[in-house]
């Protein structure tokens, strides 16, 4: 989760998200490299005092600085292309689950399983535990098996809201009247912290996400328990 003074992107959870964290290193890198580049040759023309007053053309330079930066953009364009499907794969999913967004609150459906239903509110500060995070613990958590393909279909009951958990990389716009859908896998256990990402009325900041990546025995157990309430 993201923490003060914390600048860089939060641990991954998924591969997913590994691989967006690679492909972020790698841009990056690139950026640098250019940067540097670049700021070396602007500022050698400040303190050069030599002048070429035979200069009329300079082909080869202009072929150079014209493929350089082709050849960059393919070196960064290829990974991304390769990044994007992979964000788009669906494979097989092993649980389904169905979430809907409201004003202000986030309420879920496990399709798999029958009458496993609930609303997800934030809990307010008066009522927090001391080791609770302001504004990001919920009252029901999104329990959910790790290690295991998940697939997550998404939408709204009102306004446009946006389902989003960046340990996970996944970020999908809930709307109405529409299904969106991602799909990830959690190689890890925890709890991982989202938010709403779309701007959705007066109390947008007030309806966090929580997701509990636990073993697939507790996940079965918990969802027995959910069962039978």
């Amino acid at each position: 989760m993201p923490t003060w003074g914390h600048l860089g992107l939060q641990d991954s959870a998924s591969p997913l998200m590994e691989q967006l964290i690679f492909f972020h290193d790698h841009a990056m890198v690139v950026l640098i490299l250019i940067t540097t580049l670049v700021g070396y040759m602007m500022s050698t023309l400040f303190f050069n005092t030599f002048t070429n007053r035979f200069l009329l053309e300079g082909q080869t330079i202009e072929i150079v600085w014209t493929v350089l930066p082709a050849l960059i953009l393919i070196f960064i364009a290829l990974p991304s292309l390769r990044l994007l499907y992979l964000l788009d794969e669906v494979n097989n999913p092993s649980v389904t689950l169905k979430t809907i967004g409201h004003q202000w609150y986030w309420s879920y459906e496990y399709s798999d399983f029958l009458q496993v239903e609930f609303d997800s509110y934030m809990i307010p500060t008066n009522e927090l535990a001391e080791d609770g995070f302001r504004l990001l613990d919920v009252d029901n958590r999104t329990v959910l098996p790790m290690n295991t393909q998940i697939r997550v279909l998404i939408s709204a009951a009102d306004v446009i809201h946006s389902w989003t958990v960046p340990a996970l990389g996944v970020k999908a716009d809930a709307i109405p009247g529409r299904l969106n859908q991602v799909s990830f896998l959690m190689n890890r256990p925890g709890l991982f912290y989202g938010q709403c990402s779309e701007i959705c009325g007066a109390n947008h900041s007030f309806m966090p996400i929580v997701v509990e990546s636990v073993s697939v025995n507790s996940f079965l157990n918990w969802v027995s328990s959910a069962s039978d309430a």
